[in-house]
């Protein structure tokens, strides 16, 4: 009898042994789905700030394009960078640099030697920085120095890498000499390879003419900075 007692006793215990244990994986359960919910919140708030950062990037990029006005411009001694920059300034354009793929020695000498040659070769020197468009803009102002009597070639290169149909173009440049008719001639140059633009009277000023350029673009742009 006593045994019985004693059989039934230690089933009993093993009942609520097993009772208390099978409670455990449910509560894992719970603790796992309250987990999970705090990880797909932050993932919630994660996903939406990176959609709000995109968004801004996007109208920062929108915002970019609105300026109509591009200021190119390609300088071996820095003088016409020094004029492109105060056109910029002065009209609110982007500036962009052209930059040769095979860079002009710092020579005098030896760049003048090459660029003669370009320009009996009617040449198209390579343009490293080359955008891949210019659509975004209306108004081009392009800058260069007098090369051997005209425009340096890479000049060419630039203007006609482009559909240039509708747009204004404004050519500016400047020289040792100041020699007005290879200005005149420059300026034919531009308008051989603007192909589609309306290439404006240009601007024929030294950098330090500020006074010039001022009154240049006043009475082209308006001074529509």
């Amino acid at each position: 009898m006593l045994k019985k007692i004693l059989g039934l006793l230690m089933a009993a215990t093993m009942i609520f042994a097993l009772a208390a244990c099978g409670q455990t994986p449910a509560q894992n359960s719970d603790n796992s789905a309250s987990s999970d919910s705090v990880v797909s919140s932050k993932t919630s708030q994660t996903q939406s700030s990176e959609a709000k950062t995109s968004a801004s990037i996007g109208e920062a990029q929108t915002e970019s394009t609105d300026n109509k006005t591009l200021v190119a411009y390609f300088s071996w001694s820095g003088n016409t960078e020094e004029m492109a920059s105060y056109i910029a300034e002065q009209t609110g354009g982007d500036l962009l640099e052209i930059e040769p793929k095979a860079a002009y020695p710092a020579d005098y000498n030896e760049t003048g030697d090459i660029a003669k040659v370009e320009r009996d070769e009617n040449a198209r020197p390579e343009i490293a920085n080359l955008p891949a468009s210019i659509d975004a803009y209306d108004t081009i102002l392009v800058g260069y120095p007098i090369w051997w009597h005209t425009a340096p070639m890479i000049i060419g290169t630039f203007l006609e890498s482009y559909d240039l149909s509708g747009k204004e173009v404004y050519p500016f440049t400047q020289s040792a000499s100041m020699d007005t008719e290879q200005f005149n001639q420059s300026i034919e140059f531009v308008r051989e390879v603007s192909e589609g633009a309306t290439v404006h009277n240009g601007l024929f000023a030294r950098p330090s003419d500020t006074g010039a350029i001022d009154d240049y673009l006043e009475e082209v742009l308006g001074n529509n900075k």
